[in-house]
C-alpha cells in the first residue's frame, strides 16, 4: 500500500530487464528511459508508455526517485555520481567503477548524498547461492578456508560481434580480470568476507580471437586473500567450456554446485563432511535441489537464475527502509576494484596488490588520483594495454568478419 518508487533506467539494451523488473511486484514504477540509441529508445519507450531522453541531464530532471544504470560496463561511476548529486537513489550494473579514483569518488558521493546505492550483481541471488548463504550462516561448514567461483561464458564469434559493434567497444577491450563479480560476489555474499589482496595471471590465446576484433585476453585466474585469511580462486572469462560454478571448503565441511549441462550446472548442491567432523544427527553427504526461500514464483520468471528479480527486490527494500543493501557501495567498489588490481597483477606476472578498505577514508584516500585505465577513451601516457601481449591489432580476418556482421546490423562506424 506504500507509494511506488518511481524509477528511470539508463540503457535500452540490457536495461530492458530492469525496465521489466521495476514493477508493482516490488513496489516500483518505471517512468523514464534514457539512451543515445534513438530508434531503440523510441521503440522501448512506446512499449512501456514512458518518457524518453537522449540527454542524461534532462533525464535526471524527470520526476523520479531512483535511477538504474545499465549503460556501458566502464561508464557507470560518473553517471552514478551525477544521479546521486541530483538526489536519486542508484542501482548500477557491474562494475561499480572503472578506476580506483572513480571508486573513491563514488563512495564519497554516496556518503554525501545520504541516498541508497546498490550494485546490481545478480548471481548471488540464484536459488543455490541463497541456500549456500543459509547453510553457511547456520554453521554447516564452519568458517570458510578456501572457495572457488567461476564465470566462464564463451560465445560464437558472430554473436560476440553483434553485441559489441565498433573497434573500440568495451567488450573488445575488456581485460580478462575485470568481469570478476559474477564469480566473486556470490562467495562474498555467502561468507560475508572482504577481499584484502589479489594476485592474478592472464591467459593469452590468440587463435581464440582471430575471428573477432577482441584485443584483450580471453581468460584469467585471480587469487583473493580475504579478511578472515581465506583464499578465493576466481576463474573466467571466455575460454571454451561454459561454467557458472561455486565451491566452498570450511573448517567442518564443504559444499558445491554440482556441474552439469545447464547454464547453472545441474542446479543441485552437494554438502559433505568427513566422518570425524560429523555432529550428532548430521549426514555425511547430501545432494538436493534448493528453492528460493520466498517469492520463487516471481524469481522463476526473471533472468539470470532469478537474480534480475532479486536485485530490484532488494534495491526497493533498501530505499524503503533506509538500510543499506548487502551489495552496497563499499562491497560494489571493493569487488570491482579486485578486477582492476588483478589486471595490474597480471601485467606483472602475479605480483600481489593490496585492496584498500573503501569503507575507511584514510585507507582509500591514497587512490583518489589513480586514473589507471585500459579503455581507449582514456588513452594517454602510462596507459596499460588490454592484453599481456601488449596493444595487439585485430587480424585482417577478424576485421573483415566484424564489418560484415556490423553492416548487417546497420552499424557503419569504425
Amino acid at each position: 500500500m506504500q507509494k511506488k518508487i518511481r524509477v528511470g533506467v539508463v540503457g535500452v539494451g540490457r536495461g530492458q530487464s530492469f525496465a521489466q523488473g521495476a514493477s508493482a511486484a516490488v513496489g516500483m514504477e518505471l517512468v523514464a528511459l534514457c539512451d543515445l540509441w534513438e530508434e531503440k529508445l523510441r521503440e522501448v519507450g512506446q512499449r512501456y508508455g514512458v518518457a524518453t531522453y537522449t540527454d542524461y541531464e534532462r533525464f535526471l530532471e524527470h520526476d523520479m526517485d531512483a535511477v538504474v544504470l545499465a549503460n556501458y560496463f566502464h561508464q557507470h561511476a560518473p553517471f552514478a555520481i551525477r544521479a546521486l548529486g541530483a538526489g536519486k537513489h542508484v542501482m548500477s550494473e557491474t562494475a561499480s567503477n572503472a578506476t580506483l579514483a572513480e571508486g573513491v569518488a563514488l563512495c564519497r558521493a554516496v556518503e554525501q548524498s545520504g541516498k541508497t546505492y546498490m550494485l546490481a550483481e545478480n548471481y548471488p541471488y540464484t536459488a543455490f547461492n541463497q541456500e549456500f548463504r543459509r547453510l553457511y550462516r547456520a554453521g554447516e561448514i564452519g568458517q570458510v578456508l578456501y572457495a572457488e567461483g567461476e564465470y566462464n561464458h564463451p560465445m560464437p564469434p558472430d554473436d560476440r560481434l553483434r553485441i559489441s559493434p565498433g573497434m573500440k567497444h568495451w567488450r573488445a577491450w575488456l581485460p580478462s580480470t575485470y568481469y570478476c563479480t559474477h564469480a566473486l560476489a556470490p562467495l562474498v555474499y555467502i561468507t560475508d568476507t572482504w577481499p584484502t589482496q589479489v594476485n592474478s595471471l592472464s591467459i593469452a590465446c590468440p587463435p581464440l580471437e582471430e575471428e573477432t576484433v577482441r584485443v584483450a585476453d580471453p581468460g584469467s585466474v585471480i587469487l583473493c586473500r580475504m579478511d578472515n585469511g581465506a583464499v578465493f580462486r576466481i576463474f573466467g572469462l571466455l575460454l571454451p567450456g561454459h561454467s557458472n560454478w561455486y565451491r566452498l571448503h570450511g573448517e567442518r565441511g564443504a559444499m558445491e554446485l554440482l556441474r552439469g549441462p545447464g547454464y547453472f550446472g545441474s542446479g543441485q548442491i552437494r554438502v559433505w563432511h568427513e566422518d570425524w567432523n560429523l555432529t550428532p544427527g548430521q549426514e555425511a553427504e547430501r545432494v538436493y535441489t534448493p528453492d528460493w526461500p520466498e517469492h520463487g514464483d516471481l524469481a522463476r520468471q526473471a533472468g539470470h537464475g532469478g537474480g534480475d528479480f532479486w536485485t530490484c527486490f532488494h534495491f526497493a527494500n533498501a530505499i524503503r527502509t533506509g538500510e543499506p543493501p548487502f551489495l552496497d557501495v563499499y562491497r560494489g567498489v571493493a569487488m570491482s576494484s579486485v578486477g582492476i588490481l588483478a589486471w595490474k597483477s597480471a601485467l606483472e606476472e602475479g605480483r600481489a596488490f593490496a585492496v584498500p578498505d573503501f569503507r575507511d577514508e584514510q585507507s582509500r584516500q591514497p587512490y583518489e588520483g589513480d586514473h589507471w585505465s585500459p579503455w581507449p577513451e582514456h588513452a594517454g601516457p602510462g596507459q596499460p594495454p588490454p592484453s599481456i601481449r601488449g596493444f595487439v591489432q585485430p587480424s585482417p580476418k577478424g576485421q573483415a568478419r566484424a564489418h560484415q556482421v556490423w553492416t548487417e546490423l546497420g552499424y557503419t562506424a569504425d
